[in-house]
């Protein structure tokens, strides 16, 4: 099978390449509708990876949160036409108490994989998850997104302490939104602060029980469990902050990525006893339960439609630009690719 792949092949830069792609009997082709750019695939098009890595990994088509329809279902799963969201992770091994993930085994779409950035996708039934109908399909472009934050809810709910009357979520961005949102349904008694820098960004966090500029938060504020959704250069102050406030023994989950090292007061770690979770990306399973939550609770997905941001239709290489550029500018919301190539 012939297949166009958008491959990014320098900063700024995507040429299409035709690929002959062998598609196994058993195998699943989905036709990508929409796609939805994140903070990774930014780095990647904006050149600020580490020049190592960009060699490593381009050309390389880009995005990882997608969804689409089946053409082609050789396994017998699903119908041609069928709307599905597609799993970005590509584990090629099981392990016992590691999951699918976490494994350096797996490969992921838009890291070491080609991502959904193509004509067609090729895949595995056990890869892709029935869209519920009726769910909004600007909202379904960043599934991916929601069930990172799914994962880390479900580990953190596996392994916290009992302590659930209060949690607090650092980072006013798409993620602590998501993460906050999320907060607030599966605890709906407790108390779900949030902690941002931008006050316009915290006007729209409407489900929070109160939110705080992290230059004004009281210092008798306290917590019994954090997640941190900074990532970058602002991780260690949020840890920092977060530390200084969260009860003894509760947990810190840290959610932002970093490119350089960030420091952490062990000391207070140590004093305190608490638990730091790290977790990344998501599996199988949490596209499952995050669909699922989708199809139950219709006020959560209305609640993420806040957060779309531009729509563009995607016919060439040159609406991909513009599409990037209009994200790079936006301080808030998820940009969505309606992919019509």
């Amino acid at each position: 099978m012939l297949n166009t792949v958008y491959q990014l092949v320098a900063p700024r830069r995507i040429d299409l390449a035709i690929e002959d792609v062998v598609v196994a009997p058993s195998a699943v082709v989905v036709r990508p509708t929409h796609l939805s750019i994140c903070h990774a695939d930014q780095r990647y098009y904006q050149g600020l990876r580490d020049p190592k890595v960009l060699a490593e990994k381009l050309p390389m088509a880009m995005i990882h949160e997608a969804h689409g329809e089946v053409v082609f279902d050789g396994s017998g799963t699903y119908s041609v036409g069928q709307q599905v969201v597609m799993i970005p992770n590509l584990p090629t091994e099981e392990h016992p108490y590691i999951a699918e993930n976490y494994l350096r085994s797996s490969k992921f779409r838009s890291s070491s994989a080609d991502g959904f950035m193509q004509e067609l996708v090729v895949t595995t039934a056990n890869r892709v998850v029935p869209l519920p109908e009726g769910i909004d399909l600007n909202v379904a472009a960043f599934t991916e997104l929601v069930t990172v934050a799914m994962h880390v809810l479900d580990r953190f709910d596996a392994t916290a302490n009992a302590g659930r009357s209060a949690f607090g979520v650092w980072g006013d961005g798409n993620m602590g939104y998501i993460t906050c949102l999320l907060l607030r349904t599966r605890f709906p008694e407790a108390d779900v602060y949030m902690f941002g820098k931008n006050p316009e960004k915290l006007a729209d966090f409407t489900f929070a029980t109160r939110t705080f500029v992290i230059s004004e938060v009281p210092a008798d504020l306290r917590i019994d469990h954090a997640f941190e959704c900074v990532g970058g250069a602002g991780s260690a102050d949020a840890i920092e902050q977060i530390i200084e406030h969260i009860h003894p023994e509760g947990t810190i989950a840290l959610m932002g990525v970093s490119e350089n090292p960030v420091p952490v007061n062990t000391r207070m770690v140590l004093e305190k006893g608490l638990r730091l979770l790290g977790s990344s990306r998501s599996g199988l399973a949490d596209f499952q339960n995050t669909l699922a939550l989708f199809q139950e609770q219709p006020q959560v997905v209305a609640q993420l439609s806040r957060i779309v941001g531009g729509v563009f239709d995607i016919h060439d290489t040159s609406d991909i630009a513009k599409a990037f550029a209009d994200d790079r500018a936006r301080r808030f919301g998820k940009t969505i690719l309606h992919w019509l190539v």
